[in-house]
C-alpha cells in the first residue's frame, strides 16, 4: 500500500490520478499494470482490454484511493482534508474527525459517514480520541467507557462530547461500526452502556440543515435504533437495540432501513408499523419486490395515502408503483395484497390509464382484467403511444388530431418531465418531436426535462434535448438551473453509470458560460457569477483544462 505524506495536499492527490489516466491513455503499460492491481473494472484484463475500456478521471481516481488503502475517491478525499485540519491544528480538528464517523445528522451538515477515512486518521494518530469518554464511545474503547460509568454514574445519560451525544447514540451512530475491525467492539459497547441502564429510547434532534451542532432540530428526532437500523443498518446491532426495549416505531428507522432488508424485518417482527411511514412508497423507489411483499405480509396498507409530496398527488402505492414504472410483479404484489384496481387519482385518473400514460402496457394489460378496462379518447391513446416511444401510431392519431400535444391539458404535458425522470428516453424523444413544450416542470422535484436528464447524467438525452430548444438557464423546484443540477448530480452520483462529464461538454456546447476558478480561495468553480462545487472531472471541463 502507498503511504500519504505527512501533509497530504489534495491538488497534488488530483494531479497523480491526471498522470496516470494520461499514461494510460498513451498505452503505458506501467499504468495498464497499476490499473490492473487496484480496479475492480480492470482486474484480470489484458493491456489491450484496458485500453479500450474508456477510463475516465473518476476511474483513475479510484484507482489512487485504492493504492493509499481507501475503497472509495471519497474516503480518501475526505481523509485528506481532515487530516490537514489535523496538521494544521486549527480548532475544531477532533471535530474534523468525528465529520468521518457520522453522518451529517448528527455531525452538523449533510455529509455520509467515511468511516475507512476515520479508521485511517486513528492509525496515525491513537491518541486523538483519548481523555474524551464520548469518543471513546464513537470507536468502542470498552476500558474507557466502564472508567467513565464507575467514576460518574451520571455520565450514562448526559451529553457529552463535541457533539454532545448521549453515550449510546454515540455508539450506535458510529460509521465505524461497518469495519470489522470495530464491529464487535461496538456492539459490546452497546450491551455494555443497555446492560447498565441506558435509555434505549433516548434521542437527539437532528443537526442537518437547517439544524446544527448548536441548534440541533426539535422537529425531527433521531433515535439510537435509526442509528442501527437506518444509518448503519447493521442487524445485530439493531436486534440488541430492540431486545432492551428500543421502539421500533421511532418515524425514521423503518423507512430508512429499507437498504438493507435484513434489518427492516427485524423491526417489523418487533412490531414496527408500516401504515404512517411512507415505507411502502420508498421500497417501491428502490425498486425491490420482495422487500415490498415484507411490508405487505406485516400489514403495510395497500390502499394507504401518503403523508407528504410528491406522493401524496397520486393518492395511493398503486400510482405511486406506476410512476416509478414499476414491474408487473410489484403491482402483482399490491392487488395480491387488497390494492383497489378501481381506484382513481384525484383528477379521477384510473389506474390503467395512468399505466399507458407511462408507457407501461403490461401493466395496463394487468389492471384491464381487473377492472375490466378503461374507455380511452383519442387523447389518451395518443398519450399512450408516445409513453410507449411508438411514434408511428402517435404520428397517424396526430394527423386526424393536430391540435394535439397543445390541446392536452397541463398535467398530462407535465408527462414529458416525469418520463425523463424515470430514463425513458425513447418516450421523451417521440413526445418532443411531436411538438411537446420542452421547458414545461414537472417530476419529483418540479423539474424540466433537460434538468432531469442532467440529474441521471443521460448525456445522450441532454444533447438531444439542446438541440430541440431546452436551455441550461431553464430552473427547476429548488430555484437552480440545469448547471446546478450538474454541480450537485456531479458530486452525488445518484445514477449509476452517470456520464455528466458529457453532460458538461453538452451545456458548454449549447451556450452555458465556461467557468473559472473561485478568486476567493475555495475549491469552487464561477460559472455566469455563481460558485459552485462540481466533481473533479466536471471541473476541468468546464475550466477547459
Amino acid at each position: 500500500m502507498t503511504r500519504l505524506p505527512e501533509r497530504p495536499d489534495l491538488d497534488h492527490v488530483k494531479k497523480q490520478a491526471k498522470d496516470l489516466l494520461a499514461a494510460c491513455r498513451r498505452g503505458d503499460p506501467r499504468a495498464f499494470a497499476r490499473f490492473r492491481d487496484a480496479l475492480p473494472a480492470a482486474a484480470g484484463r489484458s493491456d489491450e482490454a484496458i485500453g479500450v475500456l474508456g477510463l475516465r478521471l473518476h476511474d483513475a481516481q479510484s484507482c489512487i484511493a485504492r493504492e493509499y488503502g481507501f475503497p472509495s475517491w471519497a474516503e480518501l478525499r475526505g481523509f485528506v482534508e481532515a487530516r490537514r485540519a489535523l496538521a494544521d491544528d486549527r480548532p475544531g480538528s477532533v471535530l474534523a474527525w468525528l465529520r468521518l464517523v457520522y453522518a451529517g445528522d448528527v455531525a452538523g451538515g449533510m455529509n455520509r459517514a467515511r468511516p475507512e477515512a476515520a479508521s485511517r486518521m486513528l492509525e496515525e494518530r491513537p491518541g486523538l480520541v483519548s481523555g474524551d469518554p464520548a469518543l471513546a464511545c464513537a470507536v468502542g474503547d470498552l476500558g474507557a467507557i466502564r472508567a467513565a460509568m464507575a467514576a460518574d454514574p451520571g455520565w450514562l445519560g448526559r451529553p457529552g462530547g463535541p457533539l454532545a451525544l448521549p453515550p449510546l447514540i454515540a455508539v450506535t451512530h458510529s460509521g465505524l461500526v461497518r469495519l470489522p475491525a470495530f464491529r464487535e467492539r461496538l456492539l459490546a459497547a452497546a450491551k455494555l452502556l443497555l446492560d447498565a441502564g441506558a435509555d434505549p429510547n433516548r434521542t437527539i434532534g437532528s443537526r442537518s440543515p437547517p439544524g446544527s451542532v448548536e441548534e440541533p432540530s426539535r422537529e425531527t428526532p433521531l433515535s439510537a435504533l435509526y442509528g442501527a437500523a437506518g444509518q448503519n443498518r447493521d442487524p445485530a446491532m439493531t436486534a440488541l437495540l430492540l431486545e432492551a426495549g428500543a421502539d421500533p416505531n421511532d418515524g425514521e428507522s423503518l423507512y430508512h432501513s429499507l437498504e438493507n432488508p435484513a434489518c427492516t424485518r427485524l423491526l417489523l417482527e418487533a412490531g414496527a408499523r408500516v401504515t404512517g411511514t411512507n415505507a411502502l412508497y420508498r421500497v417501491l423507489d428502490l425498486d425491490d419486490v420482495e422487500t415490498l411483499r415484507l411490508l405487505l405480509a406485516h400489514g403495510g396498507d395497500p390502499n394507504e395515502g401518503a403523508g407528504g409530496g410528491p406522493t401524496n398527488s397520486l393518492g395511493r402505492p398503486l400510482f405511486w408503483a406506476i410512476r416509478r414504472r414499476r414491474s408487473p410483479a410489484h403491482i402483482e404484489a399490491l392487488l395480491a395484497a387488497g390494492a383497489d384496481p378501481s381506484v382513481r387519482m384525484p383528477d379521477g385518473t384510473g389506474a390503467e390509464a395512468l399505466a399507458l400514460r407511462f408507457g407501461l402496457m403490461e401493466v395496463a394489460a394487468l389492471l384491464a382484467q381487473r377492472t375490466g378496462g378503461e374507455a380511452l379518447s383519442e387523447e389518451d391513446r395518443f398519450v399512450a403511444a408516445c409513453a410507449a416511444g411508438d411514434a408511428e401510431t402517435a404520428r397517424s392519431i396526430r394527423a386526424r388530431r393536430p391540435d394535439l400535444p397543445s390541446a392536452l391539458p397541463e398535467a398530462r404535458l407535465r408527462l414529458l418531465p416525469d418520463l425523463a425522470g424515470a430514463g425513458a428516453g425513447d418516450a421523451v424523444r417521440v413526445m418532443v418531436e411531436l411538438g411537446w413544450p420542452i421547458a414545461i416542470a414537472g417530476g419529483d422535484w418540479g423539474a424540466s426535462a433537460l434538468n432531469h436528464a442532467v440529474f441521471r447524467g443521460d448525456a445522450d438525452l441532454v444533447r438531444f434535448l439542446l438541440a430541440h430548444g431546452a436551455s441550461w438557464e431553464e430552473r427547476h423546484g429548488f430555484g437552480d438551473n440545469a448547471c446546478g443540477t450538474l454541480a450537485w448530480a456531479s458530486l452525488n452520483e445518484p445514477e449509476g453509470g452517470g456520464d455528466w462529464v458529457g453532460c458538461a461538454e453538452a451545456l458548454l456546447a449549447s451556450g452555458m458560460p465556461a467557468g473559472r476558478p473561485d478568486t476567493a480561495g475555495t475549491d469552487g468553480i464561477v460559472v455566469a457569477g455563481q460558485v459552485r462545487r462540481f466533481s473533479d472531472e466536471v471541473g476541468d471541463v468546464l475550466l477547459g483544462r
